[in-house]
């Protein structure tokens, strides 16, 4: 396979500046930390999907919603509950009584972006309708294989304390989330701003892409220029998770993959066109956390996951990983 065509600085210049046109115009909407809005476009340009956790009233939705109206692309909400069904997000096939027919009904899942709000609130079936989607942009229905639109997000909320009437998501459903975003309290500046803003008409959001765009977007990221060495450092970096005495279940290989990934689409967003050790670090807390399974009396140990991945990149350095291979 040829290697992909170096990135232009042009090309970056424009990338960026179209970039830094959707974060104001979500910040519209949206009151908080500048580094929410930058792992949304890194997730966006990774083609990934993200987890949006945190309590409620920390304006969860009110991001999705607003990153999602800023892209310009079909939207579709889903409110997961415990009554839903997997065929309620894909789609089914009806039958029409005038002509006695089946015809296929396509379900929400089958938009650009997805917002599925509270997904841990829906049963293991349910949450299982996604996984398909999520791993290959396609959905079977009635063993017809559909593929869904391009670009393909979802942008997933859950309440991590809240846990009357919830199902927490499996291993293999968390592994299909390229980030997790962690949203805490705003600072008092931040939520001053809210209460000012507060009673005022919201603003209506223009789109600022089209689908072909984003596209292109995605493109350029996965044409940002990677050294060997920084993927041994990435590959040792998911082995320490794997062999931790506090670590069930360790980073797989695709969240190795999904490191990289998202280690290219920084490099993008900070300007540059190749990876740099620091675009690893600056990610790799919202790429691996989600993917560690602590040992059983550890779960509930608040930020134990975190405390794994800066051991990791305080006992793994960059050129040592590189002479241990």
């Amino acid at each position: 396979m040829n290697p992909p065509t170096p990135l232009e600085p042009a090309e970056l210049s424009s990338a960026l500046a179209r970039l830094q046109d959707l974060q104001r115009e979500v910040s519209k909407a949206y009151v908080g930390p500048k580094r929410v809005l930058d792992l949304l476009c890194l997730a966006l340009l990774a083609r990934g999907h993200v987890l949006l956790e945190g309590v409620p009233g920390v304006a969860k939705t009110t991001l999705a919603k607003a990153f999602a109206a800023a892209l310009g692309c079909s939207v579709r909400r889903i409110q997961f509950t415990p009554d839903l069904l997997p065929a309620d997000i894909t789609g089914t096939y009806v039958l029409s009584p005038r002509d006695g027919t089946f015809s296929l009904r396509l379900g929400p899942v089958f938009a650009n972006v997805v917002l599925a709000d509270e997904i841990n609130r829906a049963p293991g079936k349910t949450q299982s309708a996604l996984l398909e989607a999520m791993q290959e942009a396609q959905v079977t229905v009635e063993g017809e294989r559909i593929e869904l639109p391009q670009p393909f997000v979802v942008l997933a909320t859950q309440n991590p304390v809240d846990l009357d009437g919830t199902y927490p998501l499996p291993e293999a459903q968390l592994d299909r989330f390229l980030i997790r975003i962690a949203m805490g309290y705003p600072t008092t500046k931040d939520e001053v701003a809210m209460m000012q803003n507060h009673n005022v008409a919201p603003p209506i959001l223009q789109g600022v892409f089209q689908p072909d765009e984003v596209l292109q977007l995605q493109a350029l990221a996965q044409r940002i220029h990677i050294e060997e060495d920084l993927l041994h450092f990435a590959a040792n970096l998911a082995v320490f998770t794997r062999t931790h005495a506090q670590v069930a279940l360790g980073v797989s290989p695709r969240g190795t993959l999904s490191l990289v990934r998202a280690a290219k689409a920084h490099a993008l967003i900070t300007g540059r066109i190749y990876v740099t050790p620091e675009d690893i670090y600056e990610t790799i807390s919202a790429v691996f956390s989600h993917r560690i399974i602590l040992l059983p009396e550890l779960e509930q140990e608040p930020g134990a996951r975190e405390n794994i991945v800066k051991e990791a990149l305080r006992s793994i350095s960059y050129r040592r990983s590189v002479r241990a291979v």
